[in-house]
């Protein structure tokens, strides 16, 4: 079927906030510190604005609690007698022209007695700079199966890494808006956002409403990626705030650079690997050790450490498990919510390793995966016993096949020998990733969705999931219709407006299609059965039994669901032991680059992703979420570097910070397997987040292969290739 809301963006009918026109509708400024951690001393005010014409709000104006409600209420809405990053927000400033409100807050001075701020978790804080505790760690976590230190010591080979992967922006293609208005005692924020229901739990706290005084509605999203999960909120409340005060609607859209200056980045990470093999070249030990950077407030930091350190051990069978890890404080801006929430940089380093165990081993990376990957059976390091039907090794073989490994091989050779610049190489990676929330996460959420019958016989689901480019409103339309006999046109998604929908959960974590899908088909179920109709009931039978039901009561049939975990899921939070997904997708991915030893500069040639999400419920929408990972992954391997300086972005503008474009990118040459998942809409698993985490080894573990060095670090720019290649000394996996 076609995709419900691509005509509307085609033709640029899509409304977006930045395109919500308000009569009387003021523009809000943020004005934020430019010191990474300190005591307010001063704020100056100057002269020369005529400051009667502006709306200014500070701490002192929050209604109700100075805390951006999420996992900890550890941020401040607005700083008020410290902060602790570069662009924490102090003040907030409105007019009705955005020109003049942004020279009004260039013209606010903050003056901050700094303090020493900690920024580099690769080594412990001294006592001037705690903030946390005796060590500035907000979390920590540890896996423990088996014996590793005997295991260890018993191996045939030790081999040891230390791998680290950088931030990376969202570069989403609309930047972060929200519009805020009262109507009728009521406080409307309408935005760019995921998570419908957690700006609403914010601005209750921050607000100091009750739940039915505050309205969250979401605007036409122009990509989210986790960077509209928990920012929205705060974001969400200044514009609420600056509405309060100044009695006007009030619209704040961020620019691009205060977007990358201010908002949240994948978390940075240093991983380290002591894996013990046998004389076949099978794990016996993983010791893993993973520490991540926070930045300055919790955010949703420990549940990205969670799954890191849970996918951090890979799609492998080892009896022997240990992994440590832990996320700290540092006085750079919080980082948060990226596709793949932790794991992708877990798994950059497992991949990497991967291939320096197999060289170690004196086995081809292929081979070595053969020997390793999980079977049906067998356990991960937390205890999960996988019975999911999946062949992961059939998966590898088909990426190999496709690749041309084999037979391009002995052209890379002969290239090598016959070209003084050119060099290429072929990459592997083998992975999975855990679809919804992690452990008990989705019981917790308890979501709930309805699918009411409309007096003209069609359906309405009603969710607070939302569309920002996936495909949702695509795929529940189709998940509904399949369910109930309907065309696609007699099935409608409202808008996702805490005021109409149920809490279905958030738009992250894979779950949308799975989970809330679902609850979908549970819901149609319901509506029939409270429609009095047969569960073979389809069609026109339905829609007669909506039409019959309205006009004889005046009533809409709502059909109701709400989630139940699957039988025999167990998962025990305190031990990190058990089933910590429902079900996991698994890929294999193969890169072929091209690097230039004259620039320095990788190009990647070509790329075979294979993966199995379970039924492909619209493989149109499926292979553009697999293209857009690998893209992503892409410019995280190879260019997207943020460059930092006393906790602040450098390099905040799409000029020097680099994505790549389509000249960049190969042809991406999707293929999937599909196992159907029981407990999934039609036997779909989730998706979205399971492209990211494959293409970034993938493409490291080429060039490895095509010039013959050991990178451990990403981005892999041609500076750091090239140093990577004449230093002879570096930061090398070592064999023990």
């Amino acid at each position: 079927m076609e995709r419900i809301e691509g005509l509307a963006k085609l033709t640029g009918r899509e409304r977006y906030v930045d395109d919500l026109q308000v009569d009387g509708a003021l523009w809000g400024m943020t004005v934020r510190s430019r010191a990474p951690r300190g005591r307010i001393r001063e704020i100056r005010f100057d002269p020369a604005v005529d400051w009667s014409e502006i709306v200014v709000v500070d701490h002192r104006d929050i209604p109700g609690a100075n805390e951006v409600l999420l996992i900890e209420p550890d941020q401040p809405v607005l700083a008020a007698e410290r902060v602790r990053h570069v662009h924490e927000p102090v003040l907030l400033l409105a007019h009705p022209s955005r020109e003049v409100v942004r020279r009004a807050a260039h013209a606010i001075e903050i003056e901050v007695d700094p303090e020493p701020p900690y920024l580099d978790v690769s080594v412990p804080p001294r006592p001037d700079q705690l903030q946390r505790g005796e060590d500035n760690v907000f979390k920590r976590l540890r896996i423990e199966k088996g014996d590793v230190d005997t295991a260890l010591a018993r191996a045939a080979r030790v081999v040891e890494g230390e791998y680290r992967t950088g931030a990376q922006e969202h570069v989403y293609i609309e930047t972060q808006g929200m519009l805020a208005w009262e109507e009728n005692g009521v406080v409307f924020i309408k935005g760019s956002l995921q998570c419908p229901y957690y700006v609403h739990k914010a601005a209750i706290r921050a607000l100091g409403r009750e739940p039915d005084g505050v309205r969250i509605v979401q605007a036409a999203t122009g990509g989210g990626f986790g960077g509209k999960e928990e920012y929205p909120s705060m974001i969400a409340l200044h514009a609420a705030l600056l509405t309060l005060a100044a009695d006007r609607p009030v619209k704040i859209v961020y620019d691009r650079g205060e977007d990358m200056e201010a908002t949240t980045k994948r978390h940075p990470a240093i991983v380290r690997h002591r894996t013990g093999v046998d004389a076949d070249g099978r794990l016996v030990a993983q010791d893993i050790d993973v520490v991540m950077d926070g930045g300055a407030y919790v955010t949703l930091s420990p549940v990205v450490l969670s799954r890191g350190i849970i996918h951090a051990s890979g799609p492998y069978r080892c009896e022997n498990v240990r992994i440590h890890g832990r996320v700290m404080l540092t006085n750079s801006p919080p980082h948060g919510a990226f596709r793949g929430f932790g794991a992708p940089q877990t798994h950059f380093a497992n991949e990497r390793h991967m291939d320096v165990v197999a060289a170690a081993a004196g086995l081809d990376p292929i081979e070595l995966r053969r020997r390793n990957l999980l079977l049906d059976g067998d356990e991960t390091a937390t205890g999960q016993r996988i019975v999911d039907g999946v062949d992961r090794i059939a998966l590898l073989d088909q990426a190999v096949d496709l690749s041309g490994w084999r037979e391009k091989e002995a052209a890379h050779a002969e290239l090598a020998r016959t070209d003084p610049w050119l060099r290429r190489g072929m990459g592997l990676a083998c992975f999975h990733h855990g679809a919804g929330f992690t452990g008990s996460g989705e019981v917790m959420l308890a979501s709930r969705l309805d699918v009411a019958g409309l007096p003209d016989g069609r359906v309405e689901v009603r969710s607070a999931n939302i569309e920002m480019g996936q495909g949702t409103l695509t795929i529940f339309t189709a998940i509904a219709a399949a369910r109930l006999g309907l065309a696609p046109s007699e099935v409608a998604i409202a808008e996702a407006d805490t005021g109409r929908v149920p809490n279905s959960g958030p738009t992250v974590a894979s779950r949308t299609a799975m989970i809330v899908g679902r609850l979908v088909e549970e819901a149609c179920d319901d509506l029939r059965l409270r429609l009095g109709l047969p569960a073979d009931a389809r069609g026109e039978e339905i829609r007669q039994a909506v039409r019959e039901h309205a006009r004889a009561t005046g009533e809409e049939t709502v059909g109701r669901a709400e989630y139940e975990p699957p039988r025999g899921v167990l998962w025990d939070d305190a031990t990190y032991r058990g089933d910590a997904y429902a079900a996991y997708g698994w890929g294999a991915y193969v890169a072929e680059v091209e690097v230039d030893l004259r620039t320095w500069a990788t190009r990647v040639v070509d790329f075979v992703a294979v993966q199995d999400v379970g039924t492909v419920l619209h493989r149109t929408l499926a292979a553009g979420q697999v293209q857009g990972g690998v893209a992503q992954g892409i410019g995280w391997a190879l260019m997207e570097e943020c460059r930092w300086k006393d906790g602040a972005m450098q390099n905040a503008q799409l000029t020097n910070y680099i994505v790549p474009t389509s000249f960049d990118l190969p042809p991406i040459r999707v293929h999937f397997g599909e196992t159907p998942w029981p407990g999934g809409p039609m036997g779909a698993k989730g998706l979205g987040e399971l492209p990211i985490d494959g293409p970034a080894p993938a493409v490291v573990n080429a060039v490895a292969r095509a010039i013959g060095v050991a990178p451990t670090e990403i981005p892999l720019t041609p500076e750091r290739l090239m140093d990577l290649d004449r230093r002879a000394e570096g930061r090398h996996a070592r064999i023990a």
